[in-house]
């Protein structure tokens, strides 16, 4: 499927629909490039949330996730006990799932240990990339990758690290959300922004 137009005379990547939320994300968020360490960690488990569910069920939980995972501050999750996950499995407002929960809570100590040990969160994604996003040049939804070589070594980078849900699927969807690849259409009206994003 190819971009499609707007009733505001933007051609737009087809998955966000007409929904404003989806949109606003597609133009503001999706395809930036994101350098920072606790943005990132956030990005990932939101991700690993989505899996099998569709993005936007968890756009429209993403304030209560914040709320309910203390700002995603990874030093702060990292401490989450039994009984804090008991509670947060009663929370209607986020993703009941006790896997996630719990991977949640792994990957912001195997976060921390990065933190501690490495150059940092973002430097150990970013240099998969080299620094720069990688820009593509896609003319159709049909055309774009599930998962790629890349998303797999990060993946089996991620695990080793402690890291839960990051599979080469799940990667791949974290790496164009935050803009480590620029997967907006060609036609689209975000692909120059993004792409002059990773000139800069």
């Amino acid at each position: 499927m190819a971009a499609v137009a707007h009733p505001d005379g933007l051609r737009r990547c087809p998955w966000p629909g007409t929904d404003p939320l989806y949109v606003a994300y597609h133009d503001e968020e999706w395809g930036v490039p994101e350098f920072d360490d606790r943005a990132l960690y956030e990005k990932l488990v939101l991700d690993g949330f989505q899996a099998g569910l569709s993005w936007i069920t968890i756009l429209r939980k993403r304030e209560n996730f914040r709320t309910a995972f203390d700002g995603f501050d990874p030093q702060r999750v990292a401490r989450y006990d039994k009984r804090r996950i008991e509670r947060l499995m009663g929370d209607a407002g986020i993703v009941r799932n006790r896997q996630k929960i719990e991977g949640a809570v792994a990957s912001a100590r195997a976060y921390l240990e990065v933190m501690e040990k490495g150059s940092g969160f973002s430097a150990l994604l970013w240099d998969f990339v080299g620094g720069t996003p990688k820009v593509n040049r896609f003319r159709a939804t049909s055309q774009v990758p599930a998962q790629t070589e890349l998303s797999r070594k990060l993946s089996k980078e991620l695990a080793a690290r402690g890291f839960k849900f990051c599979g080469p699927t799940i990667v791949y969807a974290f790496m164009q959300a935050v803009g480590m690849v620029n997967d907006h259409l060609v036609t689209c009206h975000r692909h120059p922004a993004c792409s002059l994003s990773a000139a800069g």
